[in-house]
């Protein structure tokens, strides 16, 4: 369970709109909520214009191109999921990152990621070079910022990791995040005009806190602390897909907690992952919204693939589950409720499509049916054994100068 840290930013959590704070559980009402949401997005995405066959919408909406790192900023016009309209920095400079240290998270030094995230308007960070980035407190994101990484072999490793706190439109793509480590107690800037006092942060490879319009693409995260990827306190309109997840406990928690009912707003896909090596919980572990879990693969798991609690919506699509050979974990889903607590049964879980292999099993809840869901996704789900091949390249990719990435 997470806790209340201190913000270094103005308190602008009374400005977050939680107008679905009082969404009931009806599947009907939660599918009229998720359809009426995209509906009303404010831009319609054209993927595919550049289509290289790979059958992953995103990735054939901009990979074909050689001279993709001319055309950086297309990369915010192929997102996908609850978080598509994230624009990132699309709208605004690159910024070149020169400089890994990290020496002062107070006034850093131009040239540094940190310099560049903490900056008032739209950037697209970019890297010179490769580089491994130790940071010494936080790295607390401005909103309208993209971090990519291609083109350069960029680690966010061994001390603090990426905190996305009371902002929006971000886009993180192409890093290594990994051995993410506790921090705190200290000063950092969140802006330019802007720092103040820590308390303790968990060491996760990426927390998001209250913040919206989030996409996180294509990167390779392990062995951190606390979560991998963690979203609490009203996140929602977040995609994290084609990512590469290993050697991990608590994977990727969606969520602050039983209580916190403000999280019914959250909206979540999770896509064309893979959930690979060395992994035990929490792919994803939910809380009271709605998450749509689509075309991962899951390669290994030592207690439980998809979890939570709180009466969350799971709507789980073409994914593919190999199960561990321990006879104890076969599995997928864990209700996380005391053993004479039955309310479970009336949660809305599905599981439509998916490949049960080596004994793996969904136990499905609730009594939403089909159509309702359907209503509700956030992408149309592929076949199962399409699997292999839309994720055959999550985690950072390699991408060089005049070729295709």
């Amino acid at each position: 369970m997470k806790s209340l840290r201190n913000s270094t930013m103005p308190d602008r959590s009374q400005d977050i709109k939680f107008k679905h704070e009082h969404a009931v559980d009806d599947p009907e009402a939660v599918a009229a909520m998720v359809d009426m949401t995209i509906r009303n997005s404010t831009e319609r995405r054209k993927l595919g214009f550049l289509s290289c066959g790979t059958g992953n919408p995103i990735d054939d909406c901009w990979r074909c191109d050689r001279n993709w790192i001319r055309h950086r900023r297309r990369l915010a016009d192929c997102a996908i999921g609850f978080g598509r309209n994230a624009v990132g920095g699309r709208d605004g400079r690159y910024y070149v990152v020169t400089d890994p240290s990290d020496d002062d998270p107070v006034n850093p030094r131009p040239g540094t990621l940190r310099h560049a995230v903490i900056q008032d308007r739209p950037l697209w960070i970019v890297f010179k070079r490769d580089m491994v980035i130790t940071l010494k407190q936080e790295l607390i994101m401005n909103s309208f910022k993209t971090i990519d990484g291609r083109g350069a072999n960029v680690h966010i490793a061994n001390g603090a990791c990426l905190t996305i706190q009371f902002v929006t439109n971000i886009i993180i793509h192409g890093l290594h995040i990994h051995d993410c480590k506790p921090t705190g107690n200290a000063m950092v800037r969140s802006s330019p005009s802007h720092y103040g006092w820590r308390t303790r942060a968990d060491g996760d490879g990426i927390s998001i806190f209250g913040s919206s319009h989030i996409w996180i693409d294509h990167n390779s995260l392990s062995s951190c602390s606390d979560g991998l990827i963690d979203a609490i306190m009203g996140s929602t309109a977040i995609t994290i897909s084609n990512n590469y997840f290993s050697h991990h406990n608590e994977v990727m928690l969606l969520g602050h907690s039983d209580s916190y009912s403000r999280d019914k707003v959250m909206q979540v896909t999770v896509a064309y992952n893979h959930f690979g090596e060395g992994l035990t919980q929490r792919m994803p572990r939910c809380r009271h919204g709605y998450f749509h879990v689509v075309n991962n693969d899951y390669t290994s798991w030592g207690m439980y693939a998809i979890g939570g609690s709180a009466n969350p919506t799971i709507n789980s699509q073409g994914n593919r589950f190999l199960a561990p050979n321990n006879p104890f974990a076969k599995e997928i889903t864990k209700r996380i409720v005391n053993a004479d607590d039955h309310r479970w049964k009336g949660w809305n879980w599905r599981s439509e499509g998916d490949l049960l292999l080596n004994g793996a099993y969904f136990t499905p809840s609730g009594r939403g049916a089909a159509a309702n869901y359907a209503r509700a996704s956030s992408l149309a789900a592929k076949s199962s054994s399409l699997v292999a091949t839309l994720t055959a390249e999550a985690g950072v990719l390699h991408c060089r100068k005049g070729v295709q990435c």
